[in-house]
Protein backbone atom coordinates (compact mmCIF):
# COMPACT_ATOMS: atom_id res chain seq x y z
CA UNK A 1 0.00 0.00 0.00
CA UNK A 2 1.51 3.41 -0.86
CA UNK A 3 1.71 6.06 1.66
CA UNK A 4 -0.79 9.29 1.42
CA UNK A 5 1.43 12.88 1.10
CA UNK A 6 -0.05 16.35 2.08
CA UNK A 7 2.48 18.89 0.38
CA UNK A 8 2.50 22.07 2.40
CA UNK A 9 3.50 24.76 -0.04
CA UNK A 10 3.35 22.43 -3.75
CA UNK A 11 3.59 24.95 -6.01
CA UNK A 12 6.87 26.15 -4.62
CA UNK A 13 10.10 25.20 -5.59
CA UNK A 14 10.35 22.44 -2.98
CA UNK A 15 6.75 21.19 -3.38
CA UNK A 16 7.31 20.39 -7.14
CA UNK A 17 10.84 18.74 -6.54
CA UNK A 18 8.71 16.68 -4.06
CA UNK A 19 6.07 15.71 -6.11
CA UNK A 20 8.78 15.07 -9.40
CA UNK A 21 10.06 12.65 -6.30
CA UNK A 22 6.73 11.27 -6.25
CA UNK A 23 6.67 10.24 -9.86
CA UNK A 24 9.44 8.65 -9.72
CA UNK A 25 8.24 6.37 -6.88
CA UNK A 26 4.43 5.63 -7.54
CA UNK A 27 4.69 2.21 -6.00
CA UNK A 28 5.32 4.29 -2.86
CA UNK A 29 3.56 7.47 -2.75
CA UNK A 30 0.50 8.87 -3.87
CA UNK A 31 -1.19 12.66 -3.23
CA UNK A 32 -3.83 12.75 -0.64
CA UNK A 33 -3.57 16.58 -0.12
CA UNK A 34 -1.94 19.65 -1.50
CA UNK A 35 -1.57 23.38 -0.39
CA UNK A 36 -0.55 26.45 -2.17
CA UNK A 37 -0.56 29.84 -2.22
CA UNK A 38 -1.33 32.59 -5.82
CA UNK A 39 -0.42 30.40 -7.90
CA UNK A 40 -3.86 28.81 -9.06
CA UNK A 41 -2.44 27.35 -12.78
CA UNK A 42 0.14 25.37 -11.38
CA UNK A 43 -2.29 24.23 -8.36
CA UNK A 44 -5.02 23.23 -11.01
CA UNK A 45 -2.20 21.46 -13.41
CA UNK A 46 -1.16 19.29 -10.31
CA UNK A 47 -4.67 18.25 -9.52
CA UNK A 48 -5.37 17.07 -12.59
CA UNK A 49 -2.16 14.84 -12.84
CA UNK A 50 -2.44 13.89 -9.17
CA UNK A 51 -6.11 13.41 -7.71
CA UNK A 52 -5.65 14.62 -3.89
CA UNK A 53 -8.64 14.35 -1.89
CA UNK A 54 -8.03 17.65 -0.42
CA UNK A 55 -6.20 21.07 -1.99
CA UNK A 56 -5.84 24.22 0.35
CA UNK A 57 -6.01 27.77 -1.12
CA UNK A 58 -4.65 30.84 0.66
CA UNK A 59 -8.06 33.24 0.35
CA UNK A 60 -11.77 32.40 -0.08
CA UNK A 61 -12.15 33.99 -3.53
CA UNK A 62 -9.61 31.37 -5.13
CA UNK A 63 -11.72 29.06 -3.85
CA UNK A 64 -14.03 29.43 -7.14
CA UNK A 65 -11.02 30.62 -9.01
CA UNK A 66 -9.82 26.98 -8.66
CA UNK A 67 -13.23 25.04 -9.13
CA UNK A 68 -13.21 26.88 -12.34
CA UNK A 69 -9.90 26.01 -13.39
CA UNK A 70 -10.31 23.03 -12.99
CA UNK A 71 -13.86 22.52 -14.66
CA UNK A 72 -12.42 24.51 -17.58
CA UNK A 73 -9.51 21.47 -17.64
CA UNK A 74 -11.97 19.11 -17.78
CA UNK A 75 -11.66 17.93 -14.60
CA UNK A 76 -14.23 15.56 -13.07
CA UNK A 77 -13.20 14.16 -10.04
CA UNK A 78 -14.60 14.95 -6.82
CA UNK A 79 -12.23 16.92 -4.90
CA UNK A 80 -12.70 19.24 -1.50
CA UNK A 81 -11.21 22.85 -1.69
CA UNK A 82 -10.83 24.59 1.52
CA UNK A 83 -8.76 27.71 2.48
CA UNK A 84 -6.25 28.93 5.02
CA UNK A 85 -5.14 27.91 8.07
CA UNK A 86 -7.88 25.78 8.65
CA UNK A 87 -8.07 24.00 5.43
CA UNK A 88 -4.21 23.22 5.75
CA UNK A 89 -4.68 21.65 9.37
CA UNK A 90 -7.79 19.51 7.76
CA UNK A 91 -5.58 18.64 5.00
CA UNK A 92 -2.53 17.80 6.72
CA UNK A 93 -4.14 15.65 9.77
CA UNK A 94 -6.45 14.31 7.04
CA UNK A 95 -7.32 10.09 7.47
CA UNK A 96 -5.59 9.91 3.76
CA UNK A 97 -2.24 11.57 5.35
CA UNK A 98 0.26 9.17 6.23
CA UNK A 99 3.50 12.07 5.90
CA UNK A 100 3.15 16.01 5.81
CA UNK A 101 5.97 17.83 3.76
CA UNK A 102 6.09 21.14 5.31
CA UNK A 103 7.33 23.57 2.52
CA UNK A 104 5.20 26.44 2.43
CA UNK A 105 6.48 29.96 2.49
CA UNK A 106 7.21 31.49 6.44
CA UNK A 107 5.09 30.56 9.44
CA UNK A 108 2.42 30.28 6.93
CA UNK A 109 2.22 26.54 7.51
CA UNK A 110 3.50 26.57 11.19
CA UNK A 111 0.06 25.67 12.35
CA UNK A 112 -0.98 22.67 10.17
CA UNK A 113 2.40 21.35 10.87
CA UNK A 114 2.11 21.42 14.44
CA UNK A 115 -1.09 20.39 14.33
CA UNK A 116 0.09 16.97 11.87
CA UNK A 117 2.74 16.13 14.73
CA UNK A 118 -0.08 16.11 17.12
CA UNK A 119 -1.79 13.55 14.91
CA UNK A 120 0.96 11.48 14.63
CA UNK A 121 1.75 11.93 11.12
CA UNK A 122 5.11 11.79 9.68
CA UNK A 123 6.41 15.16 9.01
CA UNK A 124 9.32 16.14 6.31
CA UNK A 125 10.68 19.29 7.02
CA UNK A 126 11.85 21.93 4.74
CA UNK A 127 10.37 25.65 6.53
CA UNK A 128 12.56 26.38 8.88
CA UNK A 129 10.44 28.98 10.29
CA UNK A 130 8.59 26.15 12.44
CA UNK A 131 11.57 25.10 14.41
CA UNK A 132 12.79 28.53 14.35
CA UNK A 133 9.28 30.21 15.91
CA UNK A 134 8.21 27.18 17.74
CA UNK A 135 10.99 24.47 18.05
CA UNK A 136 10.25 23.42 21.72
CA UNK A 137 7.04 23.08 21.26
CA UNK A 138 6.82 20.93 17.72
CA UNK A 139 9.85 18.37 19.25
CA UNK A 140 8.05 18.22 22.81
CA UNK A 141 5.36 16.68 21.14
CA UNK A 142 7.27 14.88 18.28
CA UNK A 143 8.55 13.04 21.04
CA UNK A 144 5.22 12.57 22.96
CA UNK A 145 3.75 11.22 20.03
CA UNK A 146 6.47 8.77 18.79
CA UNK A 147 7.56 10.50 16.00
CA UNK A 148 10.48 11.98 14.27
CA UNK A 149 10.78 14.96 12.36
CA UNK A 150 12.82 14.01 9.14
CA UNK A 151 15.09 17.67 8.19
CA UNK A 152 14.64 18.37 4.05
CA UNK A 153 16.20 21.17 3.35
CA UNK A 154 20.14 20.10 2.12
CA UNK A 155 22.36 20.95 5.37
CA UNK A 156 19.74 19.28 7.83
CA UNK A 157 19.07 16.70 5.88
CA UNK A 158 23.27 16.27 5.56
CA UNK A 159 23.59 16.21 9.25
CA UNK A 160 20.92 13.89 10.07
CA UNK A 161 22.95 11.22 7.29
CA UNK A 162 25.93 11.79 8.80
CA UNK A 163 24.73 11.45 12.44
CA UNK A 164 23.80 7.61 11.52
CA UNK A 165 27.73 7.05 11.89
CA UNK A 166 27.98 7.40 15.97
CA UNK A 167 26.22 7.80 19.36
CA UNK A 168 24.32 11.03 20.24
CA UNK A 169 26.99 11.17 23.09
CA UNK A 170 29.80 10.94 20.49
CA UNK A 171 28.99 14.22 18.71
CA UNK A 172 31.68 17.03 19.66
CA UNK A 173 29.97 19.43 16.67
CA UNK A 174 27.83 19.88 13.81
CA UNK A 175 29.03 22.30 10.86
CA UNK A 176 26.54 23.69 8.67
CA UNK A 177 28.04 24.49 5.12
CA UNK A 178 27.19 27.70 3.34
CA UNK A 179 27.48 29.31 0.05
CA UNK A 180 28.29 32.75 1.07
CA UNK A 181 25.06 33.86 -1.72
CA UNK A 182 25.85 36.55 -4.07
CA UNK A 183 28.10 38.67 -2.18
CA UNK A 184 30.54 36.90 -0.61
CA UNK A 185 33.59 39.10 -1.75
CA UNK A 186 30.89 42.28 -2.70
CA UNK A 187 33.00 45.47 -0.45
CA UNK A 188 31.28 46.46 2.26
CA UNK A 189 30.76 49.96 1.27
CA UNK A 190 28.49 48.41 -1.85
CA UNK A 191 25.85 46.82 0.55
CA UNK A 192 23.89 49.80 0.31
CA UNK A 193 23.64 50.29 -3.47
CA UNK A 194 22.67 46.19 -3.83
CA UNK A 195 19.22 45.59 -5.88
CA UNK A 196 16.49 43.19 -5.63
CA UNK A 197 17.62 42.22 -9.01
CA UNK A 198 21.09 41.49 -7.89
CA UNK A 199 20.51 39.39 -4.89
CA UNK A 200 18.04 37.24 -6.57
CA UNK A 201 20.98 35.63 -8.19
CA UNK A 202 22.07 32.95 -6.27
CA UNK A 203 25.63 31.29 -7.46
CA UNK A 204 24.05 27.50 -7.07
CA UNK A 205 20.99 27.15 -5.82
CA UNK A 206 17.28 28.25 -7.57
CA UNK A 207 15.06 28.62 -4.43
CA UNK A 208 11.94 31.09 -3.88
CA UNK A 209 12.45 34.91 -3.08
CA UNK A 210 12.69 35.42 0.58
CA UNK A 211 14.88 32.10 1.16
CA UNK A 212 17.68 33.24 -1.59
CA UNK A 213 17.72 36.74 0.09
CA UNK A 214 18.34 34.92 3.03
CA UNK A 215 21.37 33.28 1.61
CA UNK A 216 22.61 36.33 0.35
CA UNK A 217 22.56 37.58 4.09
CA UNK A 218 23.26 34.70 5.33
CA UNK A 219 20.04 34.86 7.56
CA UNK A 220 19.07 31.57 6.51
CA UNK A 221 22.31 29.94 8.12
CA UNK A 222 21.46 31.81 11.30
CA UNK A 223 18.05 29.94 10.97
CA UNK A 224 19.10 26.83 10.16
CA UNK A 225 22.13 27.10 13.65
CA UNK A 226 18.89 27.18 15.79
CA UNK A 227 16.73 24.31 13.77
CA UNK A 228 20.25 22.27 14.52
CA UNK A 229 19.52 22.58 17.83
CA UNK A 230 15.98 21.89 17.98
CA UNK A 231 16.13 18.94 15.24
CA UNK A 232 19.46 16.97 17.22
CA UNK A 233 19.72 18.14 20.67
CA UNK A 234 23.05 19.96 20.26
CA UNK A 235 24.18 23.26 22.51
CA UNK A 236 24.53 26.72 20.80
CA UNK A 237 28.18 26.16 21.33
CA UNK A 238 28.19 23.10 18.95
CA UNK A 239 26.82 24.18 15.80
CA UNK A 240 29.67 25.93 13.13
CA UNK A 241 29.24 27.42 10.40
CA UNK A 242 31.43 27.65 7.46
CA UNK A 243 31.89 29.05 4.08
CA UNK A 244 31.45 26.59 1.01
CA UNK A 245 30.96 28.44 -1.92
CA UNK A 246 30.58 25.08 -4.04
CA UNK A 247 27.98 24.11 -2.10
CA UNK A 248 29.20 20.28 -2.90
CA UNK A 249 29.53 19.12 0.86
CA UNK A 250 26.51 19.88 2.82
CA UNK A 251 27.51 19.59 6.04
CA UNK A 252 29.29 18.04 8.17
CA UNK A 253 29.64 16.05 12.30
CA UNK A 254 32.88 15.83 13.76
CA UNK A 255 32.40 12.94 16.54
CA UNK A 256 34.79 13.34 19.59
CA UNK A 257 37.25 10.89 18.44
CA UNK A 258 38.59 13.49 16.20
CA UNK A 259 36.75 11.70 12.74
CA UNK A 260 34.59 14.10 10.39
CA UNK A 261 31.55 13.06 8.88
CA UNK A 262 30.55 14.94 5.75
CA UNK A 263 27.67 14.06 3.30
CA UNK A 264 28.30 15.03 -0.47
CA UNK A 265 26.20 15.51 -3.53
CA UNK A 266 24.91 17.45 -6.22
CA UNK A 267 23.13 20.82 -5.47
CA UNK A 268 19.67 19.07 -6.22
CA UNK A 269 16.69 19.34 -3.92
CA UNK A 270 15.55 15.77 -5.25
CA UNK A 271 18.06 13.76 -2.82
CA UNK A 272 16.97 15.37 0.07
CA UNK A 273 13.37 15.25 -0.17
CA UNK A 274 13.51 11.51 -1.50
CA UNK A 275 15.89 10.40 2.05
CA UNK A 276 13.14 12.33 4.26
CA UNK A 277 10.39 10.67 2.40
CA UNK A 278 11.88 6.93 2.02
CA UNK A 279 13.88 7.07 5.69
CA UNK A 280 15.08 4.75 6.75
CA UNK A 281 15.61 3.20 3.53
CA UNK A 282 17.89 4.71 0.25
CA UNK A 283 16.35 3.98 -2.82
CA UNK A 284 18.15 4.22 -6.29
CA UNK A 285 17.57 7.36 -7.93
CA UNK A 286 16.66 8.32 -12.09
CA UNK A 287 18.65 10.82 -13.61
CA UNK A 288 22.43 10.51 -13.63
CA UNK A 289 22.67 14.32 -13.21
CA UNK A 290 22.40 13.51 -9.80
CA UNK A 291 25.16 11.03 -9.54
CA UNK A 292 28.11 13.29 -7.71
CA UNK A 293 31.09 13.01 -10.46
CA UNK A 294 34.46 14.37 -7.82
CA UNK A 295 36.90 15.11 -10.56
CA UNK A 296 34.43 16.91 -12.84
CA UNK A 297 33.36 18.91 -9.13
CA UNK A 298 37.30 20.39 -8.99
CA UNK A 299 38.62 22.10 -5.99
CA UNK A 300 36.39 22.39 -2.65
CA UNK A 301 37.06 25.71 -0.78
CA UNK A 302 36.08 26.63 2.99
CA UNK A 303 36.66 29.85 5.13
CA UNK A 304 35.43 31.11 7.76
CA UNK A 305 32.44 33.77 7.59
CA UNK A 306 32.57 37.38 8.31
CA UNK A 307 30.09 38.77 10.63
CA UNK A 308 31.01 41.46 10.09
CA UNK A 309 29.75 41.25 6.76
CA UNK A 310 27.05 39.47 7.41
CA UNK A 311 26.12 39.89 10.90
CA UNK A 312 22.79 38.13 11.25
CA UNK A 313 24.95 34.89 12.07
CA UNK A 314 25.59 36.50 15.51
CA UNK A 315 22.04 37.99 15.82
CA UNK A 316 20.46 34.17 15.60
CA UNK A 317 22.96 32.90 18.25
CA UNK A 318 21.75 35.26 20.41
CA UNK A 319 18.27 34.86 19.63
CA UNK A 320 18.61 31.19 20.19
CA UNK A 321 20.73 31.87 23.37
CA UNK A 322 18.07 34.39 24.91
CA UNK A 323 15.26 31.72 24.34
CA UNK A 324 11.72 32.13 24.61
CA UNK A 325 10.14 33.89 21.94
CA UNK A 326 13.46 35.73 20.87
CA UNK A 327 13.41 33.01 17.80
CA UNK A 328 10.37 34.01 16.71
CA UNK A 329 11.07 37.15 16.78
CA UNK A 330 14.24 36.99 14.46
CA UNK A 331 12.17 34.99 11.90
CA UNK A 332 9.48 37.28 11.61
CA UNK A 333 11.48 40.56 11.52
CA UNK A 334 14.15 38.95 9.00
CA UNK A 335 10.58 38.11 7.04
CA UNK A 336 9.21 41.68 6.98
CA UNK A 337 12.49 43.44 6.15
CA UNK A 338 13.02 40.91 2.90
CA UNK A 339 9.49 41.65 1.88
CA UNK A 340 10.52 45.51 2.26
CA UNK A 341 13.81 45.21 0.22
CA UNK A 342 11.97 43.29 -2.60
CA UNK A 343 9.99 45.98 -3.11
CA UNK A 344 12.88 49.04 -2.75
CA UNK A 345 11.70 50.01 0.36
CA UNK A 346 14.56 48.89 2.27
CA UNK A 347 18.25 48.84 1.72
CA UNK A 348 20.03 45.37 1.60
CA UNK A 349 22.22 46.81 4.35
CA UNK A 350 19.47 47.54 6.56
CA UNK A 351 17.61 44.08 6.99
CA UNK A 352 19.91 42.97 10.03
CA UNK A 353 19.90 46.41 11.48
CA UNK A 354 15.95 46.35 11.71
CA UNK A 355 16.67 42.49 13.08
CA UNK A 356 18.44 43.76 15.51
CA UNK A 357 16.29 46.86 16.44
CA UNK A 358 12.91 44.48 16.76
CA UNK A 359 14.65 42.40 18.85
CA UNK A 360 15.97 44.94 21.27
CA UNK A 361 12.14 46.07 21.16
CA UNK A 362 10.71 42.87 22.59
CA UNK A 363 13.43 41.51 25.03
CA UNK A 364 10.68 42.16 27.74
CA UNK A 365 8.70 39.30 25.83
CA UNK A 366 8.74 35.90 27.91
CA UNK A 367 8.46 32.70 27.50
CA UNK A 368 6.38 30.32 25.15
CA UNK A 369 3.85 27.61 26.55
CA UNK A 370 1.71 27.68 23.69
CA UNK A 371 1.08 28.11 19.72
CA UNK A 372 -1.28 31.36 20.71
CA UNK A 373 1.93 32.72 22.21
CA UNK A 374 3.90 31.98 19.23
CA UNK A 375 1.09 33.33 17.24
CA UNK A 376 1.38 36.18 19.15
CA UNK A 377 4.99 37.06 19.30
CA UNK A 378 4.96 36.41 15.67
CA UNK A 379 2.28 39.25 15.11
CA UNK A 380 3.38 41.62 17.40
CA UNK A 381 7.51 41.21 15.70
CA UNK A 382 5.99 42.01 12.55
CA UNK A 383 3.86 44.89 13.63
CA UNK A 384 7.34 46.38 14.89
CA UNK A 385 8.97 45.38 12.00
CA UNK A 386 6.71 47.38 9.70
CA UNK A 387 7.32 50.65 11.73
CA UNK A 388 10.96 50.02 11.50
CA UNK A 389 10.38 49.70 8.23
CA UNK A 390 8.30 52.80 7.32
CA UNK A 391 10.34 54.90 10.17
CA UNK A 392 13.47 53.69 7.54
CA UNK A 393 11.55 54.72 4.08
CA UNK A 394 10.80 58.36 6.41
Amino acid sequence: MTQGLCILGSTGSIGQNCLRVVDCLPDRFHVAALSAGKNLETLAAQVVKHHPRIVVVCRPEYKAQLHDRLKRLGYKRRVKITVGTEGQVEASTHHAVDFVVSAGHGTTGLVATYEAVRAGKHVGLANKETLVAAGELVMREAAKQGIEVLPIDSEHCAVHQCLRSGQPREVKRIILTASGGPFLKTPRRLFDSITPVQALKHPVWRMGGRITIDSATLVNKGLEIIEAHWLFGVAPGQIDVIIHPESIVHSMVEFIDGSVMAQLGVPDMRIPIQYALTYPDRVAVSGSELGLDLVTAGRLHFGKPDTRRFPSLDLAREALVRGGIMPCVLNAADEVAVDAFLHNRLRFSAIPRLIEEVMRQMDSFGSVSSMDDVLEGDREARRRAAEVVAALSA
